[in-house]
């Protein structure tokens, strides 16, 4: 198999794996934090990642202290964090954190932060 293109810009998605959210509810909330990690990069890194076709991975953390820890590490990297919290509509408490959006960001420096994560 050939060799794809290289991308030098991603997003990395993280979903917390220990709140037992259907399939859809996890896809809905990965949708939320692309849109409010988006707004929070600069414009460099939004125009770079739209131009290469916005690669998104999707990854899974054990917990909500885990989120947090990794935006932490996020910001003070200067990469665009946003927590998710849902509102509580349909099978979580109002405010329950779900996931992190991170970037779009240079994809070697969302490795470093998200390199031993677990795909979801």
């Amino acid at each position: 198999m050939a060799d794809g293109p290289e991308f030098k810009w991603k997003q990395c998605l993280v979903i917390r794996s220990d709140l037992k959210m259907s399939c859809g509810k996890m896809c809905a909330q990965a949708g939320h934090a692309v849109i409010l990690a988006y707004e929070r990069a600069d414009s460099t890194a939004r125009k770079g990642w739209f131009a290469e076709g916005q690669k998104k991975v999707v990854l899974k953390v054990a917990g909500e202290r885990s989120l947090f820890e990794l935006k932490v590490l996020a910001e003070n990297a200067g990469i665009a964090a946003a927590i998710v919290q849902d509102a509580g509509l349909t099978e979580i408490a109002p405010g329950t954190v779900t996931a992190l959006g991170l970037g779009p960001a240079k994809t070697e420096a969302l490795d470093k932060l998200t390199g031993d994560l677990s795909l979801l």
